[in-house]
């Protein structure tokens, strides 16, 4: 991984806690997998402790990995540094995908309810005008009872905001092709079709993985089948959405957008996202940060020993499931 991602995640400080189940190889990181220096680390290794950062294990480094059994990864996505060998080779891969599920499921909770209290753009509005007309400036529609909350994928953080939502007199829908009716119920929740979902839910959060299939799975045609007032919440990829299709609906003013994720990842100077008062941006901040990062290092340092101890991984990643998660 990066140096600055292992200071944040692996305190040198702190590496004493890996004892006496794991013994580091190495206390710096290693940021590359060549030269002489790092294949004698890898020589030795047993558990590779990836995070963002980390070069792709192909199957050269692999070669000079003998004693490898384990990578245990220190983020969500597993696709963006792992290669074909690793699962050809029968290594156990993990992730904290689950660990990173949760700030993102609380910004969607946050969000889902500022939207539907429309906190947002009224700040704005008083900000602009220095005035608040309960009667002229607030309508019927406004508040978090009642209301529908779509949320699009019932992935490891769909799954999150739906348990972060049962306290609340929401009714929350999914759309999901590989949910069954049976899981739906255990959820508590109501599938529905992409289109009946987007069509009548106040809220639509989208928690799909970006694969081919998903590109553009916010098109226009489904934008366009907002109802009036409804918000988009993206904290996903912002390759599911129709970037140029949403910004015309927004013009419109009769629908809003959180959007922590765009495409691209930041908007290019002049878009009109920056400048629409029924648009909420932030610089993709759902996922961990700052403290939140030590539960990704406390869960990967957690399967380590797991593995080391001969024990089964609490969050094996399977290469079956990697054709539908992110």
């Amino acid at each position: 991984m990066s140096t600055d991602v292992a200071a944040q995640l692996f305190p040198a400080d702190e590496h004493g806690e890996l004892e006496p189940e794991i013994a580091l190889v190495r206390s710096a990181p290693l940021t590359d997998f060549d030269g002489p220096e790092a294949r004698a680390v890898l020589g030795r290794t047993e558990i590779l402790i990836t995070s963002w950062g980390c070069p792709p294990v192909s199957a050269a480094v692999l070669d000079a990995s003998p004693r490898l059994k384990a990578i245990v990864h220190a983020g969500g996505s597993v696709k963006h540094h792992l290669s074909d060998a690793v699962w050809d080779r029968g290594i156990i891969v993990t992730s904290a995908v689950a660990a990173n599920a949760l700030p993102v499921a609380e910004y969607t909770l946050a969000t889902i309810l500022l939207a539907n209290k429309r906190a947002i753009d009224l700040s704005r509005l008083l900000g602009r005008t220095h005035r608040f007309d309960a009667a002229a400036d607030l309508d019927r529609t406004i508040g978090n009872y009642g209301k529908r909350i779509g949320l699009v994928g019932a992935s490891t953080i769909g799954r999150r905001v739906i348990e972060l939502l049962r306290p609340f007199d929401l009714e929350v829908v999914v759309a999901d092709p590989y949910l069954s009716p049976s899981e739906a119920a255990l959820l508590g929740v109501t599938p529905l079709g992409l289109d009946e979902l987007v069509a009548t839910s106040d809220v639509v959060s989208l928690h799909a993985p970006a694969l081919p299939e998903t590109q553009h799975l916010m098109d226009n045609r489904l934008i366009r089948m907002m109802k009036p007032g409804a918000t988009l919440i993206n904290t996903a990829r912002g390759s599911l959405v129709d970037q140029q299709a949403l910004t015309d609906r927004l013009v419109t003013g009769d629908v809003y957008a959180v959007l922590d994720v765009t495409d691209p990842w930041i908007p290019l100077p002049g878009d009109r996202l920056y400048d629409l008062p029924n648009v909420f941006l932030t610089p993709h901040i759902a996922g961990s940060l700052g403290t939140e990062l030590r539960r990704l290092a406390a869960t990967v340092v957690d399967e380590a020993k797991r593995i080391a101890d001969g024990r089964a991984p609490q969050h094996a990643v399977i290469i079956d499931d990697l054709k539908r998660i992110a």
